[in-house]
């Protein structure tokens, strides 16, 4: 089986395959889901091996719903079994003969007529060998369930793109909260003065109590916790795209947790500017969340 980095829940797939006088042909759609599902839709000979199916699936499927559609074609006429009711055969004789001596034939009943009647004499399909019957259907499984991997593993890769660009995006615009910070405290400190000097011009100013204000303010308005945090969370989403495995519930996680720190950002943030960055921050988390609902 082909082994994709990141894929997505979405894809189809087809495959043939002949033997032992049958082809098989399977169909697979799959689409989002939050656990994995695979339903099937084949002819109900083939009820015994759904598990061996289904069990062949999960083996590479770890999330999604996928449909499965089955048809099964015969090869030739395949193998027949001709059977003969002997109970319902001899009542027929037995009717016959009680016929014959209720009108007063002397006539011999005629044995071969009994076949001639209903269900004495049947046709049957012969019953299939399971395990030649699964070797010739694991066959086209196989193949559909490559080309599903392939079509998830090719749309995954426009899905990582898409997440990488988002998540740089947001480091950018978190880069720029953290030039714009230290500012903060700075200008909060000059306007305090300003109002002190404009409120009580001729008394003389504590700078211990003045520092104290611009202290506390500070420490009420620290994101810098945060900040580190959501570049953590950003570094872990890269990573995560990058492992051989499925990482769409890790990535729900994240995103789980960079909105906490982008939300924590904006209620401390006490700036216009960094409110505008959030803003933008919190929209492309939100695009990050629809877009990691589509990763297995």
């Amino acid at each position: 089986m082909v082994k994709l980095l990141v894929r997505s829940m979405t894809g189809y797939g087809r495959g043939e395959h002949e033997g032992a006088g049958k082809r098989f042909t399977v169909e697979m759609r799959s689409v989002n889901h939050r656990f994995a599902e695979v339903v099937f839709r084949q002819p109900k000979q083939l009820a015994p091996l759904e598990d061996r199916a289904r069990k062949l699936m999960l083996e590479t499927v770890s999330r999604g719903r996928v449909d499965v559609f089955v048809s099964l074609e015969e090869q030739g006429e395949g193998a027949k079994v001709v059977k003969v009711d002997k109970a319902l055969a001899l009542a027929y004789y037995n009717a016959l003969k009680e016929m014959a001596d209720v009108v007063g034939s002397p006539e011999v009943v005629d044995y071969t007529l009994i076949p001639r009647y209903p269900d004495v004499i049947t046709v049957e399909r012969a019953e299939d060998d399971l395990e030649e019957l699964w070797a010739v259907y694991k066959g086209a499984l196989e193949k559909a369930l490559q080309q599903l991997v392939i079509m998830r593993g090719r749309e995954g890769e426009k899905l990582k793109q898409d997440l990488l660009q988002r998540a740089l995006n947001i480091e950018n615009w978190t880069k720029g909260i953290s030039e714009r910070a230290p500012l903060v405290v700075n200008e909060y400190r000059e306007k305090l003065l300003q109002r002190i000097q404009s409120y009580l011009a001729d008394i003389n100013l504590d700078e211990a109590r003045l520092a104290t204000e611009v202290a506390i303010f500070a420490d009420r308005c620290s994101i810098a916790e945060e900040l580190v945090r959501l570049a953590s969370h950003l570094e872990q989403l890269r990573q995560s795209l990058e492992l051989s495995e499925p990482v769409g519930r890790k990535l729900d996680f994240l995103v789980q947790e960079m909105n906490r720190e982008a939300n924590t950002i904006g209620s401390k943030a006490n700036d216009l500017t960094i409110t505008n960055l959030v803003v933008n921050i919190k929209s492309e988390i939100e695009k990050i969340r629809e877009q990691v609902q589509n990763v297995e």
